[in-house]
C-alpha cells in the first residue's frame, strides 16, 4: 500500500527542520574544496513561502561552477524557472534564493536582514565586506 501524500505544510516543516539542523553543523569541508573556489553568499530557503530561514555563509563551487556546496547540501540552478528562487537543493528538490550578500544588508526579498544567521567562520570577512 502506498503511503498517504503529505500536505505541503508537513513536508515544508520537515524540510525546515532538516535545513536548521544542517545550519547548526560544523562540517569540515572535503580537501577538494579550496578557498579559491569559495565565496560568501546569502542563502534563503523558499520551502515555506517568499521569506524563510536564511544564512550568510561560505559556499564552494564545483570545478565547472554548475553546483554550489554548502554544509553537506548541493544546489543547482533553476535556470530561470523558479518563482522567487534561483536554485534547488538536489536531495530534497526544495527551492532557495542564493546570491552574493548585499552591502546595504537588504538581502531579503522585501528588504532587511531580520533573522538572517551569519556563520561564525565568515563573520569577520562579512563585516569587512560591509565596511569596504
Amino acid at each position: 500500500m502506498a503511503p498517504e501524500p503529505q500536505s505541503d505544510n508537513v513536508k515544508g516543516g520537515r524540510h525546515i527542520d532538516n535545513w536548521m539542523d544542517k545550519l547548526g553543523q560544523d562540517l569540515e569541508m572535503p580537501k577538494e574544496f579550496r578557498i579559491e573556489q569559495s565565496r560568501i553568499m546569502y542563502i534563503e530557503s523558499k520551502a515555506e513561502g517568499l521569506e524563510g530561514p536564511a544564512v550568510i555563509g561560505r559556499v564552494y563551487f564545483s570545478r565547472s561552477g554548475k553546483t554550489i556546496y554548502y554544509k553537506g547540501m548541493k544546489f543547482q540552478s533553476l535556470k530561470g524557472n523558479g518563482f522567487k528562487a534561483n536554485y534547488f537543493e538536489i536531495e530534497s528538490g526544495e527551492h532557495y534564493w542564493i546570491s552574493g550578500p548585499r552591502k546595504d544588508q537588504n538581502d531579503r526579498l522585501y528588504g532587511g536582514n531580520k533573522g538572517v544567521i551569519v556563520d561564525d567562520d565568515v563573520r569577520e570577512e562579512y563585516r569587512s565586506m560591509l565596511r569596504g
